[in-house]
């Protein structure tokens, strides 16, 4: 296993966090998920400040699940902050949101989103797209190799839930 988190979950919805927990739990699809529920946290997680200012847990994101409609900033803005950031802009960085806004998806790929998804209200669809972004983007997805050797390979691991940000 890794050491540290694999995913970074940033999701206010307590649903949808289960929902996604759950999927990479029965799939096997990560080692480590840390679970943020703001924009602020989420960008105190990504550059080690604020409540994560210690040995951070998010020094070993592989990959970025955010959803764009959040309290006190939202995704678009932690995207934007995310790829223009040397630390983290070769994350990729995956958008799962209820929002279908032509707005919303031009500004996420505008700002250098891997891929937009659009959340099924329909639980077991929901959790067969995370299946199938996790086996992609952890499995199957070539990283740069600065990233493969800084973070290593996910494999066939266990969900272990890191936090839930409350």
């Amino acid at each position: 296993m890794t050491n540290g988190m694999e995913i970074l979950l940033i999701e206010d919805n307590p649903e949808d966090v289960e929902i996604t927990l759950r999927a990479f739990r029965k799939y096997h699809l990560s080692g480590k998920v840390q679970v943020v529920r703001d924009g602020e946290e989420a960008l105190e997680c990504l550059f080690s400040t604020g409540r994560y200012a210690e040995p951070s847990v998010c020094s070993n994101v592989r990959l970025i699940l955010l959803d764009i409609k959040l309290p006190k900033m939202d995704g678009i803005e932690i995207l934007q902050q995310c790829k223009s950031d040397q630390r983290t802009k070769n994350i990729p960085v995956v958008v799962l949101t209820s929002s279908r806004e032509e707005n919303d998806l031009t500004n996420c790929y505008k700002f250098g989103v891997n891929s937009y998804v659009v959340k099924s209200i329909d639980s077991s669809r929901y959790t067969d797209a995370v299946q199938q972004l996790g086996l992609y983007w952890l499995g199957l997805n070539q990283l740069p190799s600065e990233i493969h050797s800084a973070r290593g390979r996910a494999g066939s691991l266990q969900c272990e839930h890191v936090n839930d940000g409350e």
